[in-house]
């Protein structure tokens, strides 16, 4: 019983004595992973700590990319812009430099115009000085013809002749006009000699102002009536004066004036006329 009893306290010293080498072990190896575990959670610490600075790089390298790229697309497009405006004021020299072109060849046949007209009015001036007393000359001969002339509307014609003088006293009328003027007084002086020609006015006779139906064939008869058909005149050139026609020349003398004022068809009238003496 005491062997046994040996025994059994020697077996569990032994297992003691085991169990105290397992539980050692078991603290070492616990000790171990606690270390090796902390030793990880630094490692990984420290790995997280460069992933995050290696993020925050990559985030600062994508951002001044992106702004590089802001910063290139914005000087692109500066350039394209300055391209454009480049092109336009290339485009505008050339129509500008065409345009002066043109200018210039108009500038140049205006001032060869110009040259042209000053010697053309300096020929002129030279021409007034002949010019000027003709158309005094002309004016004296019209008046002198009015008054040797049929009194056909005397008082108007003479008050042409009045202005004729007087637009050659005044200083707003050119001489071109001066001469114009002349011209058209003597082409109206002209159509008065032809065509079958009536106008109303008075007449003198016998102190008597009557009434009476101017009519005249250019300058070869020129007849009066009065306006109640029953008394005719005809103008004698040689005496300046005026003669009672015969009753048979007052029917003819009023068709004549129908006639001139269209109111019947031309034809065939009898009508008296002063013929010059023929010389013995």
């Amino acid at each position: 019983m005491f062997h046994a009893l040996g025994v059994e306290a020697e077996v569990k010293s032994n297992w003691l004595g085991t169990m105290t080498k397992v539980i050692k072990r078991t603290k070492l190896a616990a000790t171990l992973m606690g270390v090796i575990a902390f030793a990880g959670t630094g490692v990984a610490a420290a790995q997280q700590v460069d992933v995050a600075k290696l993020q925050n790089e990559e985030q600062k390298v994508l951002k001044a990319g992106e702004q590089s790229q802001k910063k290139i697309d914005s000087l692109f497009e500066q350039s394209q812009d300055l391209l454009i405006e480049y092109r336009s004021v290339v485009a505008e020299y050339e129509n500008l430099k065409v345009y002066n072109d043109h200018v210039q060849r108009l500038v140049n046949d205006q001032n060869a115009t110009l040259e042209s007209l000053q010697k053309q009015i300096d020929g002129i001036e030279r021409t007034k000085q002949g010019v000027v007393p003709l158309m005094y000359e002309m004016i004296d001969s019209l008046e002198q013809f009015v008054k040797l002339d049929i009194p056909i509307h005397r008082e108007k014609r003479m008050a042409r002749v009045e202005r004729l003088r007087d637009i050659m006293d005044s200083s707003s009328v050119s001489t071109s006009e001066q001469f114009r003027q002349i011209i058209e007084a003597y082409q109206t002086e002209m159509d008065y000699g032809s065509g079958l020609i009536s106008y109303q006015g008075n007449l003198e006779i016998d102190g008597e102002q009557i009434a009476v139906d101017y009519f005249h064939m250019g300058r070869v008869a020129f007849l009066a009536q009065s306006l109640d058909l029953k008394n005719a005149w005809i103008y004698n050139n040689e005496t300046d004066e005026w003669t009672a026609l015969e009753d048979e020349f007052i029917r003819p003398l009023t068709q004549a004036i129908r006639m001139s004022r269209k109111q019947l068809a031309y034809d065939l009238v009898k009508l008296p006329v002063f013929a010059a003496e023929s010389a013995e």
